[in-house]
């Protein structure tokens, strides 16, 4: 779709580029304001070292580059977000928005033990010295990581359009028996958040789970009355995948009838495909801040949602000097 004529953009003005972690995303927003992917080629050189040629001219112009850190190489798509931010401001943009779906190494965000890295803030410290004026993402893995920019940050929320595809779900449509449900304790607030944006009875439960080792859950156990229910779990990624199935099952064991999932970065790593496939989970609905892995594509209980459309309203809104805020109700909610 292209958006509404309020929000039709500058074509003279604007730039939207690509690196090589997710171009079908980037092309997808493009469709969605009107306007065709700008020109470059983003490749290595024999030893691995990343080659940036910008193919038009950027001077003077509002550009947005769009590049995930994710797999399957975090590191080079971060080093491709980095090169061509630099060549961009050397090529003299009027200012570079990095639009990050998915900002990786977001998960070190403080020092958990001696001697740890802070790695989230090392990114924010490197996206700035490239060369970026604006950072737009989904979904940070902790809000406090726009505090670690010197430069405006604005995270998006992926929730209402998660939320209204799972109310669209076969039977769920006049289910007033839901219990959103976070898998740990520390994403209480964003399924107070979806619970919100569902405008519906529900009610809140968490996992409570203890760990043996870093990696490894010895117990988890339920906070919250999800008996006779349809839990719905929410979260911001899957990695591995072990602790949304295991929730799953320990639901279900706490007599939960349906159980549901939605997430939005499906990072899927170590067969997380695999541990989806063969869960108690009906449906897990992710977004394509991530682009999904070959065997991911194949497990039917996965359903991906686009966040294009959220990408470009931001992208339009911050182009002409509107609100980004209004994209998301209540988020008060979960600060």
């Amino acid at each position: 779709m292209i958006l509404e004529p309020s929000l039709q953009v500058d074509q003279e003005m604007i730039r939207v580029f690509s690196g090589n972690a997710h171009p079908a995303l980037a092309d997808k927003i493009c469709r969605d304001l009107g306007i065709t992917r700008g020109a470059a080629v983003v490749s290595p050189f024999a030893d691995g070292e990343i080659s940036v040629d910008i193919k038009e001219t950027v001077r003077a112009k509002d550009v947005y580059v769009v590049q995930p850190t994710c797999r399957p190489d975090v590191n080079g798509a971060l080093m491709e977000l980095l090169v061509m931010l630099d060549a961009l401001s050397r090529a003299s943009a009027e200012r570079i928005t990095a639009v990050i779906p998915y900002y990786g190494y977001a998960r070190q965000d403080r020092k958990v033990s001696p001697r740890a890295p802070i790695t989230a803030k090392l990114v924010a410290d490197l996206l700035t010295a490239a060369g970026a004026d604006r950072v737009l993402t989904v979904d940070l893995h902790a809000g406090q990581i726009q505090g670690f920019f010197n430069i405006p940050v604005d995270n998006l929320y992926a929730t209402a359009i998660l939320s209204k595809r799972l109310i669209a779900l076969e039977g769920m449509q006049n289910e007033n028996d839901l219990v959103i449900v976070s898998p740990d304790a520390g994403g209480v607030r964003r399924a107070r958040y979806l619970a919100h944006i569902l405008e519906r009875e529900t009610s809140l439960a968490f996992i409570d789970k203890r760990r043996s080792k870093p990696g490894k859950i010895a117990e988890m156990t339920v906070v919250g009355d999800v008996d006779g229910k349809t839990a719905v779990m929410v979260d911001d990624m899957i990695d591995s995948g072990g602790t949304i199935v295991k929730a799953a099952d320990v639901l279900k064991q706490h007599g939960a009838k349906r159980v549901f999932a939605v997430c939005t970065h499906p990072v899927f790593s170590n067969h997380a495909e695999r541990r989806i496939q063969d869960s108690s989970i009906e449906r897990l609905i992710v977004t394509d801040t991530i682009p999904l892995t070959e065997d991911a594509e194949k497990v039917k209980k996965i359903e991906v949602i686009s966040v294009s459309e959220l990408l470009a309203r931001a992208i339009a809104n911050i182009h002409l000097g509107g609100s980004v805020s209004s994209l998301f109700k209540a988020v008060e909610v979960i600060n």
